[in-house]
């Protein structure tokens, strides 16, 4: 478990850095993914990162895309209904 918030930790603070410029239309509290072929831009509330379910899915985006987020956000690889799916579950 403290090897994935690592990971979690790492990912979030690059996606800070590189999003510098765009962090005006995040609100505080939230963070931006990029999900799907088409890279749609979702904000999420950080309050998912302690769900086991988005924890797997960062995890396969680490493995897939690394932790460099030119688009200042993290990417997410799953598809738009996969991701509206799982998300939808939390709330």
């Amino acid at each position: 478990m403290s090897f994935r918030l690592h990971g979690i930790r790492k990912a979030l603070f690059a996606a800070k850095n590189q999003a510098s410029s765009k962090a005006g239309d995040v609100p505080k509290g939230y963070l931006s993914v990029y999900v799907g072929e088409k890279m749609k831009r979702f904000v999420i509330p950080v309050s998912y990162l302690n769900q086991p379910s988005f924890q797997d899915l960062l995890s396969k985006a680490a493995e897939e895309f690394g932790y460099d987020h030119s688009n200042g956000g993290l990417t997410i690889p799953c598809s738009e209904d996969v991701f509206r799916n799982l998300t939808s579950c939390f709330n």
